[in-house]
């Protein structure tokens, strides 16, 4: 799916996806990502099985508002082990299917919150 949104420049979009890959400004990622509106990086490629808790506490050093997380082509929640360093710092986690996670993000970029998108194909 190809989306469209109109931003500054320098931020980050998800500008389509599919369910082997991931297109940010236009360049597409068939790995998992973590992404904000001025960072990306790859994460959990080895997919959602292969995800443990410091993978999701590393998210910490981002200083995100909320993670949205985005468990693969269809919502699968992981175990609360994996989340609780985010959850005990006060920082949201909200799961969903990756496509969703896609259009959450860039909703929530759009008004300037300081969304993580953490994405798994």
């Amino acid at each position: 799916m190809k989306l469209h949104l109109t931003t500054a420049a320098n931020q980050n979009i998800v500008t389509g996806y599919g369910d082997d890959h991931i297109e940010v400004n236009k360049i597409r990622y068939s790995h998992g990502i973590l992404l904000m509106a001025d960072q990306l990086a790859p994460w959990g490629e080895a997919g959602l099985d292969g995800l443990g808790e410091a993978d999701f506490a590393a998210l910490l050093a981002y200083q995100p508002e909320v993670v949205v997380f985005g468990s693969g082509a269809r919502m699968r929640f992981v175990h609360p082990r994996l989340t609780a360093a985010l959850i005990n710092a006060g920082i949201g986690v909200e799961t969903m299917d990756t496509g969703a996670a896609c259009r959450t993000y860039n909703i929530l970029m759009g008004e300037n919150r300081r969304v993580l998108a953490a994405m798994v194909l």
